[in-house]
Formats: C-alpha cells, sequence, structure tokens
C-alpha cells in the first residue's frame, strides 16, 4: 500500500492535497445472507440478534432456538419456520452447525435468495452464484469430503420427507459456505455463529492487512486501519486467519481453508525464525534467542549444551502436545506447568509461549485468579506489542482487560496507562460509538476521573 503518491495538480498547476481516508473509516456495513449461531451458545444468545441476555424465550414449537423477545422472534421465524418443524422431530439430538448452516442456504436458495443483490460499491453487487466454490479443489481435500459425506447423510435424515439437494448439489452448497463463511465476533471477538455476507466476499486476504471485519450483533463492519488514498475496494484486504503464527504456518492454513498461498510483503519478507521458535540464550547477561541448530548465540557467543538441546526440545513437544489437547477447554493448571517449563528454556517471545501465556491469562480471568491475570497479561502485552501491529484489535482488547484488573487493585495510574492504549485501538478498530466502547471503554475512563479525583482531596 503506497501512501506516499504524487499530489494531483489542477489546470491552473497549483498543488492540491489528496484527501485520505483516516484509519479507523468504516468502509462497508453489510447484513448476512445466511447466517447461524453456534449451538454451544443456543441457550447464552439470542438466535436472531446474538445478543447476549440472561433470559431468553424458547420457540414454543421446536423448543430448541431461544429469542431475546418477541421482535427477533418474529423477524427471525421468516428463517426458522423451515426448519422448526425438523427440529422437532430430531430432538433430543442438536443438529451439527455446518449442517443446519447448509439447510439454511438451501431454503434461501430455493426460496428467491438465488437472485439477491449484494451491493459492495455503487453500482457493484455480488450474488450467491458469484462465490466461488472451488470444486475441483474440494473433490481432492479427503478431510473435507469425509466432513461433506457426514452433514450429507445427517441432513439427508434431516429433510425427512422433503425433496434435497443431491451430493452434487450439496458439494457446491458445502465449497462456497467453506471458502466464503466469517465467523461472527461479538465485539471481544469471541466467535458466536458463521455467516455468509456476499458483498464483503470481495475482501481478499493479506497477513499484513489495510482494514479488519468487526460485528455488532450480526451486521458486519469493515474498518480501515491504515489511513487511505481512496476507498478502492480492489486494493483493500483483511486477515482471513490470525497473523501470530510463523510465515509457513500461516501459508499451511490459509491453503487448507482457503485452497490459496499467501504473497503479501509479510509473506514475502524473511522471518527471523530464531525469534519465533528459539531457544533462550544461557548467559543470564544476554538472554537473547538462540536457534538450536547452531548450538550458539550470535550476539554473546555462548554455546548450547546438548543436554540443554535436549530439555528445549522436550519442552516444546511437550507444550505442542498441551495446547492440542486444549483447543476446545483450557486447564489452568496445565498453562501453568507448560510456563514453568519455559522459563529460562523457551525465548520470551516464541510463539508457543505466547499461546500458552494467552490461554493462562483468559483461563485466569474465567476462574476469577485475577492476581495471575495480571501476571500473566502484562507479560503478554509485550508479546502482542512485538507480534502484532501497532493497531490489532487483540492488543487493544488486551490493554483493556489489563485496565480492569489494575482498577480492581486501585492501581489507577497504572490502570490509566493501558486504558490509554485501549482506547487508542479500540477507537480505530471498533469505534468510539462501538457498544464495546460505549459499555467497557467509556466508564472505565469516567471511573479513573473519580478515582483521581477522590486521591486528589
Amino acid at each position: 500500500m503506497d501512501s506516499n503518491e504524487a499530489e494531483n495538480r489542477s489546470d491552473s498547476k497549483m498543488p492540491v492535497k489528496k484527501e485520505y481516508i483516516p484509519l479507523g473509516t468504516t468502509i462497508h456495513e453489510e447484513q448476512p445472507f445466511v447466517y447461524v449461531l453456534s449451538s454451544k451458545f443456543r441457550t447464552e444468545c439470542c438466535d436472531f440478534c446474538f445478543k447476549k441476555w440472561a433470559q431468553l424465550s424458547k420457540c414454543s414449537a421446536c423448543k430448541y432456538v431461544y429469542y431475546c423477545g418477541k421482535a427477533c422472534q418474529k423477524q427471525g421465524w421468516m428463517v426458522h419456520k423451515y426448519e422448526c418443524h425438523n427440529l422437532k422431530k430430531i430432538a433430543p439430538r442438536i443438529l451439527p452447525d455446518a449442517a443446519r448452516m447448509l439447510f439454511r442456504i438451501h431454503k434461501k436458495t430455493q426460496t428467491g435468495g438465488a437472485a439477491c443483490k449484494t451491493c459492495y460499491t455503487k453500482g457493484q453487487y455480488r450474488m450467491w452464484k458469484d462465490l466461488m466454490s472451488h470444486y475441483p479443489e474440494l473433490k481432492k481435500d479427503a478431510r473435507r469430503m469425509e466432513h461433506l459425506s457426514s452433514l450429507y447423510a445427517v441432513l439427508t435424515e434431516f429433510f425427512q420427507e422433503e425433496l434435497g439437494p443431491n451430493f452434487v448439489e450439496m458439494m457446491e452448497l458445502y465449497g462456497r459456505m467453506c471458502i466464503n463463511s466469517f465467523n461472527i465476533c461479538n465485539q471481544e471477538l469471541q466467535s458466536l455463529g458463521t455467516g455468509i455476507y456476499l458483498g464483503a466476499s470481495i475482501f481478499d486476504h493479506s497477513c499484513h492487512p489495510n482494514a479488519l471485519a468487526i460485528f455488532e450483533g450480526t451486521t458486519l463492519i469493515i474498518r480501515t486501519l491504515y489511513a487511505l488514498p481512496e476507498v478502492d475496494l480492489s486494493k483493500i484486504r483483511i486477515s482471513y486467519i490470525d497473523v501470530l503464527a510463523s510465515t509457513e504456518e500461516r501459508q499451511k492454513e490459509l491453503l487448507d481453508a482457503y485452497y490459496f498461498l499467501c504473497d503479501c510483503p509479510k509473506c514475502l519478507l524473511a522471518e527471523d525464525r530464531t525469534e519465533l521458535f528459539g531457544a533462550q540464550c544461557q548467559n543470564t547477561a544476554c538472554k537473547s534467542a538462540v536457534c538450536c541448530e547452531k548450538a550458539k548465540c550470535d550476539k554473546c557467543g555462548k554455546e548450547l549444551t546438548q543436554k540443554f538441546i535436549n530439555e528445549f526440545r522436550s519442552v516444546v513437544e511437550l507444550t505442542e502436545n498441551h495446547l492440542a489437547t486444549m483447543k476446545d477447554m483450557t486447564c489452568l493448571d496445565v498453562c501453568k506447568i507448560c510456563l514453568k517449563k519455559h522459563k529460562g528454556v523457551l525465548y520470551k517471545h516464541h510463539l508457543r509461549h505466547i499461546k500458552t501465556l494467552d490461554l493462562a491469562f483468559e483461563a485466569s480471568i474465567d476462574l476469577g485468579k485475577f492476581d495471575d491475570a495480571l501476571q500473566y497479561g502484562l507479560e503478554l502485552a509485550e508479546c502482542y506489542e512485538k507480534r502484532y501491529p501497532t493497531i490489532h484489535p487483540l492488543t487493544g482488547l488486551l490493554h483493556l482487560k489489563l485496565a480492569k484488573l489494575l482498577m480492581n487493585e486501585r492501581k489507577v495510574r497504572e490502570c490509566v496507562r493501558h486504558l490509554r492504549q485501549a482506547s487508542d485501538i479500540l477507537k480505530v478498530t471498533h469505534s468510539s460509538t462501538s457498544s464495546l466502547y460505549k459499555t467497557e471503554v467509556f466508564p472505565l475512563i469516567q471511573q479513573c476521573k473519580l478515582m483521581n479525583g477522590i486521591k486528589r482531596t
């Protein structure tokens, strides 16, 4: 992205400054074509608006979906009416989220949805048929074909007396769903469900994006992360994946999930794998990252013993095994064991160390162990600032959580420092009018002002 283009000049040859689109500008908003709430949140969030409520009402017919009120139930019925009877028939079994999404896509396209047009700029739009299915790649993908076969078996039963799509037709639906789905997240970036957004499907991926997608309920919002010379949607890039990974890991994830390799500047630039996967130098005065294959610190010349190298490899293997088992449920005690073994062995910015710290931080908050959370969070903030761009929503959210933890400890000065960083980032990524800023950031700013006033008196 070149932000230093020459200034345009008028006929009188007087310089005219290019008007840049500021960072934090909303350039696209869109409602979903089809979407589904994850089944694990169906008793916590409204099936229509995705908002979390203490009290929800069941659909009186299927008793499967929940709504926050009559307004959402009435609007949700336009889609739910096609699945309600079938959901009741298969109860108490739960329909897999992907199967429910496919069912909704099929019904949408069969009841006028195939003609829906979603504009992404004036005069330009996308329809369901414009989405790529990657049919040839899908046929060769054994993992996805196995998944599709299991979904097709489930849906054959779910359709019951109705005539559903055949397997080839289902492949087309499935391919478009897999490649073009967005994870619909709450403002804290927790994934609540999945949606298809026809217009937003034009935005390509970059591991160094100039925009990001966030959500207010089920509304998708694209916001700029840098000042841009113009809104040229063909040059807008968002990230399909978490960029906190090595180039090799990112490329593998993109190839497995989307069937392409990224050629963004970040992927083409040689990365420092020693910092990403290295050991800590055994010279206590140095503590640089060391490549175990070289067995010698490039900075101070300290050599690693074979015993240490074996320990390093054992700790990395242990950590990777535990991270794999904690994909669905985090165990704080396991994280603590790993972090203890990391000390003095893994470099402080080793990717596996950062991931373990992240899990330990969130688990500590969930369990109310706020002293532990503060310790992990402060260390994690240093890692995030090293590995993420200056403006990144996860960094902003981390500083916000740290500000809350510090306020809980009545450490107002430290709280203000992190709150300032959170505010600066979240104003760009979410905006000062977002529900997150209004309900989380602004009240904490007011509390800090109050506490400072109390201290002065």
